[in-house]
């Protein structure tokens, strides 16, 4: 499973892809909204940044609107994946994009029904929102683990990647479950490598060579 930062902070993108552990990068407007930096030329910096898939998500309502965001954003660098939500305008200029082998990233998608829609629409990625399923009482890693399952039986190229996640346990079940990325905010990356044990390991091997050194010094 490809791991994926959900962050427009070009900082923090700096810092996790320095870990030679990053995939790729999704914003949304939101995201990029907090950076209080000019959209286009943000993107540009991510993409300097990190050579896999980067989505900038469109922000038009309706499909002409979209498809005209979106084949701008496609020219921005190769690697810029067009998000567009889950909508009928959404599938609509996700379908066009996609004959024009523009890579498309559907996201706000929360059942299976909306998951095939956007794979016969020709969508490269679809992203499944765990958390927000989970704060309605959903089992959202149940989804990413049905969609990735839909998938294969279908045999559909459509990859998944699970969204909207809040914790470690979020990406541990979504790589169980199937999904082929898993997007995530950079608190949570960063808790994916931390263990107590680790910690208290390190700890003991430090004072173990400290004291190993104090006893043959001179």
């Amino acid at each position: 499973m490809h791991l994926f930062l959900d962050t427009a902070n070009l900082d923090e993108i700096a810092e996790i892809a320095n870990w030679g552990v990053l995939d790729g990068i999704t914003t949304n407007p939101s995201l990029v909204s907090k950076e209080k930096k000019d959209f286009k030329k943000l993107v540009k910096d991510i993409c300097k940044i990190v050579s896999g898939p980067v989505s900038a998500e469109v922000v038009a309502e309706d499909m002409e609107g979209m498809l005209t965001e979106g084949r701008d954003i496609a020219t921005w660098a190769e690697n810029v994946v067009v998000k567009v939500p889950l909508t009928p305008a959404g599938l609509g200029a996700c379908s066009k994009l996609a004959k024009d082998n523009i890579k498309v990233n559907v996201t706000l998608c929360f059942s299976v029904n909306q998951a095939l829609m956007a794979a016969r629409a020709g969508a490269y990625f679809v992203s499944p929102f765990v958390g927000r399923l989970d704060d309605i009482n959903e089992d959202g890693c149940a989804l990413v683990e049905q969609i990735a399952e839909m998938f294969h039986i279908q045999s559909l190229e459509t990859r998944v990647l699970a969204a909207s996640i809040r914790t470690p346990m979020h990406v541990q079940r979504s790589a169980l479950g199937g999904a082929d990325a898993c997007t995530m905010p950079y608190s949570v990356f960063k808790m994916l490598v931390k263990h107590p044990l680790t910690d208290s390991g390190m700890a003991k091997f430090l004072a173990d060579w400290k004291q190993a050194k104090e006893v043959v010094a001179p």
